[in-house]
């Protein structure tokens, strides 16, 4: 019996287990949402949304904190890369703002030298969006996909504030043009019943 184990195994090793939630946990804070499978998005979800309240403290201590949870690295590399798409840009520019190409460097070998960091990136950029909300800053999308060798289902952790981000079909969701239309369709109507009462 497993008295006061908490937490999931995802039948790994421990170091190898760690490494794995601060890369996904890495993944979520620069592009916004990951897809992954059900399992390892209900093991990071929490630690992301530890990682947000450590942030949102601010300060050295907040600071050093997150650097001993998470591996600092550099984020945002693929913003100047020729093969990612516009459409990838867009909907990331959607949390934030993008930094320009000019602020990553490379050398002579393609190999980054100079872009931002993704601890400062969580405590300037991610932070600021839910300082005003007590927890819940993630959600978790079942998607109607398979991954091809296993087939387990895949699901996308994403954080609240992507409304408009990737849909379970891969299409843009027609819900908020529906809404538009019949707040638009009242308005006419009350402005239609003002103009035969006055």
């Amino acid at each position: 019996m497993r008295h006061r184990i908490a937490g999931y195994q995802l039948n790994v090793t421990t170091d190898h287990r760690r490494a794995m939630l601060r890369n996904l946990a890495a993944g979520v804070f620069e592009h916004g949402h990951i897809v992954t499978t059900l399992p390892k998005a209900k093991a990071v979800q929490p630690f992301v949304e530890q990682l947000i309240t450590i942030a949102k403290k601010g300060g050295l201590a907040a600071r050093r904190e997150l650097e001993s949870r998470l591996t600092d690295r550099k984020v945002f590399a693929w913003v100047d890369d020729p093969n990612t798409s516009e459409d990838v840009k867009a909907s990331q520019s959607r949390l934030w703002e993008l930094p320009a190409a000019d602020a990553i460097e490379r050398n002579r070998y393609g190999e980054v030298r100079k872009a931002p960091r993704l601890v400062q990136h969580v405590m300037s950029k991610v932070a600021p969006l839910y300082k005003d909300r007590a927890g819940g800053c993630t959600r978790i999308v079942k998607l109607d996909k398979r991954r091809l060798g296993d087939g387990s289902n895949l699901v996308m952790l994403q954080l609240i504030g992507a409304e408009e981000g990737p849909q379970v079909k891969g299409r843009k969701s027609t819900r908020r043009a529906t809404a538009d239309k019949r707040t638009a369709f009242a308005k006419k109507a009350k402005e239609k019943a003002a103009a035969a009462k006055g």
